[in-house]
Formats: structure tokens, sequence, C-alpha cells
């Protein structure tokens, strides 16, 4: 490849690194809010959707008081972080912020969170096939598994692209500025 055939390539290959980096962005920030709705929700007291969390969490939330409502007031304030670390990836108020911190805090949240998701789901789906006997309340497993761990697996992996492609895209764009 001779320098204008290689600049041109590599023209190409930022523009389309930018070009997936915002829907990867904008997609962890959407899971991020809605995830943080759900938790305001209850937070404030509204009770739709909470027995497909069952367990322990379930019975906490239900039983009232100020614990559990700063519980998953602090629980919602994280996600609404996450969401917004994942606009600044993408939004020019973003680079007013340390970029390299910004992109590993978002790559290492991603990481966490694919992988909280990604064993969830994986051990959700085996108690649920009885590998480890019968599970106590079937249909909060079932919304884990279906709903709420991969809800977490897809943010987190959102997350990790879009720090991935923007760690790249500041490197290119260091490398152009040489």
């Amino acid at each position: 490849m001779h320098g204008t055939e290689r600049e041109t390539a590599s023209a190409s290959s930022a523009s389309e690194h930018r070009d997936l980096l915002r829907p990867t962005a904008y997609g962890a920030a959407l899971l991020a809010l809605l995830h943080a709705t759900v938790s305001a929700y209850w937070a404030l007291g509204g009770t739709g959707l909470l027995a497909t969390i069952g367990g322990e969490l379930e019975a906490f939330v239900r039983r009232g008081g100020p614990a559990p409502v700063v519980l998953l007031a602090v629980v919602a304030a994280v996600k609404v972080a996450g969401g917004l670390m994942a606009l600044a990836l993408v939004r020019p108020w973003g680079r007013h912020l340390p970029q390299r911190l910004l992109s590993g805090a978002a790559l290492t949240g991603g990481l966490v969170l694919a992988l909280y998701g990604g064993v969830l789901v994986l051990m959700g789906a085996l108690a649920l096939l009885g590998l480890f006997g019968q599970p106590t309340d079937v249909t909060a497993l079932r919304w884990h598994v279906l709903v709420w761990d991969p809800w977490f697996l897809l943010w987190g992996l959102l997350l990790m692209i879009a720090a991935l492609l923007r760690l790249r895209w500041d490197r290119r764009a260091t490398q152009r500025v040489r």
C-alpha cells in the first residue's frame, strides 16, 4: 500500500469506528438508564415486577422502611452514573473528563457487568434445568435468565465495545496529529 492508499484506509477505518461508537455508547446508556428507572420506581414504593427478582431481595424490599429505599436509591444512582459514563464517551462534554480514566472505567465497568450478567445467565439456566435441585421460585429464576441478567450482560458488552472503540479512536487521532 502506498502512502495515500494507507491514509484513505486509515481514515475509512476511523470513520467506521466512530460510526459504531455512537450506537454502542447510546445503547449502553439507554440500558443503564432504563435499569435505573426500574430501581428508582421500586425505591419510590412501586411493586410492579418486584416478584420477578424473587428471594431475599424481594422480601427485603417488600418489608419496607428506609433501608430498602436508600439501597434502591443508591443502586439507581449508580446505574445513572453508568449511563452518564457511556454518554461521556461520545458527547462533547465528555471531552472535559480525563480520557484514559473515562475509557478505563468504562472498560472495567463493562467487563464487570458482562461477567456478572453472563455468569448469572449461565447459572440460572443450569438451575432451571434442575442441576442444583428444584428451584424455589421458578418464575423469578426465569425472569433472571431471560430478562434481568441478559440486560446486565448486554449493557456490559455495549459499554466495553464503546470503551474499546473510543480508545482506538483516541489512539488514531493521536497518531494523525503526530
